[in-house]
């Protein structure tokens, strides 16, 4: 019997780079897009709510391309010497159900998450961008920066939190430029982030300039929102599963906007991108991004650690 690989995050640090992962991230969202044709198994993930402690825990499982993955990650907000969010992922053999390993999840959803918005970023913002705004001080906030600023040529970046002295250390750490409100860190700017923990609307449809794309990768619950919901109404929608959204995305619930198309529709070209237009990339997070991310992971593992059964 084969041993199960354990795979560090200092390991999932070294193998997973932006530049091998966000072609792996974007044909995953064509394969989704593609339903049963696409060959991805993905269940709507399931929440287990935590009321005492103010947290949660997902459960994403989901079988693509010869191997099945189930990740749990836990987010806790409140926490303080502890990071908000955990996770972990268990990697198995497709074809026979044998585990091949457990790889630490932290590093894979926040690179992964990142890869996403990529993506969307590179269908739906306009090829001039030159200024990025990030709402939010944290993990997200960190791989956004480090992921689009990969493939764009930003003339400034400003990053804002609810704590200034959080968003200047991020700013320092990153080279760019802390700012005192939300909205003048998003005056003028081409491409918005919002990664936040906040369940009530961070950024506004009047500062959003005409034509600037949002990537909105927080409020994951139905009950929250980080996105004005005039903004939702105005911009034009897209989303990383249709049938996520409507139940899962406070964003949609609440603002009753209209989704426009999944961003595996660009990637397949089924659907337009209106780059033109003011647009939004609501992003809960897709199991099977955990499974290509992790199986990708693996495979490197193997090649560089021991020989492995892939």
């Amino acid at each position: 019997m084969q041993a199960v690989a354990v795979i560090s995050e200092e390991t999932v640090k070294r193998f997973l780079t932006y530049s091998e992962l966000i072609p792996i991230i974007s044909s995953a969202f064509g394969q989704f897009s593609r339903g049963q044709d696409g060959g991805v198994v993905q269940p709507v993930r399931m929440m287990v709510p935590v009321q005492k402690h103010n947290g949660m825990c997902y459960v994403m499982p989901c079988l693509y391309d010869g191997y099945f993955s189930t990740k749990i990650v836990t987010f806790f907000k409140d926490n303080v010497d502890l990071p908000s969010h955990n996770a972990y992922i268990s990697l198995f053999d497709g074809t026979n159900g044998a585990m091949r390993a457990l790889i630490a999840g932290e590093t894979i959803t926040a690179k992964r998450t990142a890869a996403m918005s990529a993506v969307a970023t590179k269908f739906l913002a306009r090829s001039n961008s030159k200024i990025l705004a990030i709402l939010g001080t944290g993990t997200q906030a960190r791989s956004h920066f480090l992921c689009l600023t990969s493939i764009f040529s930003f003339e400034e970046v400003r990053i804002w939190g609810r704590t200034f002295s959080k968003a200047e250390a991020l700013a320092k750490e990153l080279s760019c430029k802390p700012c005192e409100s939300a909205e003048e860190a998003v005056r003028g700017a081409d491409i918005i982030v919002t990664a936040t923990s906040s369940s009530t609307p961070v950024l506004k449809y009047e500062w959003v300039k005409p034509g600037a794309h949002v990537n909105g990768v927080g409020a994951c619950r139905s009950t929250w929102q980080e996105l004005d919901p005039e903004l939702m109404r105005n911009a034009t929608v897209y989303a990383d599963s249709m049938e996520a959204i409507v139940k899962e995305s406070g964003d949609v619930i609440l603002s009753k906007c209209d989704v426009y198309a999944e961003i595996g529709d660009l990637v397949n070209g089924t659907k337009e991108a209106r780059a033109d237009q003011t647009t939004v990339f609501k992003s809960l997070g897709l199991a099977v991004m955990d499974t290509v991310t992790s199986t990708f992971v693996y495979k490197k593992y193997c090649e560089n650690e021991l020989k492995c059964d892939k």
